[in-house]
C-alpha cells in the first residue's frame, strides 16, 4: 500500500521557518517526480514547488521562489520543503504529492500527480 505522510507543520510567526517531510512507502519513488500544494481556506490547491527524479530539476511557484527550497533523499524516500521568511499569505494545508512515472519535465498540475499525503497545516501569524 502507497503511502505519503507528511509532517513539520505548524505554527510560526511571520518571517519564521518550518521544514515539511514527506516520507513514502509502498514503493520506491526514486524516478518519480515529487510536488508540494497548499489549500488555502476558501481557495483552490495551488501548485508550490516540485522536485524531478534528479534533485538538480525543481520549479516553484512565483511567490515562493527564493524563499522555498524542495529537496529529496532518495535513499530514505523522502521529500523535503524548508519554507524560510513565511509570510501569512503561506497559510494553508500542504500536501505531497507524487506521480506513478517518470516526467521528463515537473509537472504542476495537481491532476498530473497519481499518489497524495493527508496534508499538514502550517500557519503563519502576522
Amino acid at each position: 500500500q502507497v503511502q505519503l505522510v507528511e509532517s513539520g507543520g505548524g505554527l510560526v510567526q511571520a518571517g519564521g521557518s518550518l521544514r515539511l517531510s514527506c516520507a513514502a512507502s509502498g514503493r520506491t519513488f526514486s524516478t518519480s517526480t515529487m510536488g508540494w500544494f497548499r489549500q488555502a481556506p476558501g481557495k483552490e490547491r495551488e501548485f508550490v514547488a516540485g522536485i524531478g527524479y534528479s534533485s538538480g530539476i525543481t520549479s516553484y511557484t512565483n511567490s515562493v521562489k527564493g524563499r522555498f527550497t524542495i529537496s529529496r533523499d532518495n535513499a530514505k524516500n523522502t521529500v523535503y520543503l524548508q519554507m524560510n521568511s513565511l509570510k501569512p499569505e503561506d497559510t494553508g494545508v500542504y500536501y505531497c504529492a507524487a506521480t506513478r512515472q517518470f516526467t521528463i519535465r515537473v509537472v504542476q498540475r495537481d491532476y498530473d500527480y497519481d499518489y497524495w499525503g493527508q496534508g499538514t497545516q502550517v500557519t503563519v501569524s502576522s
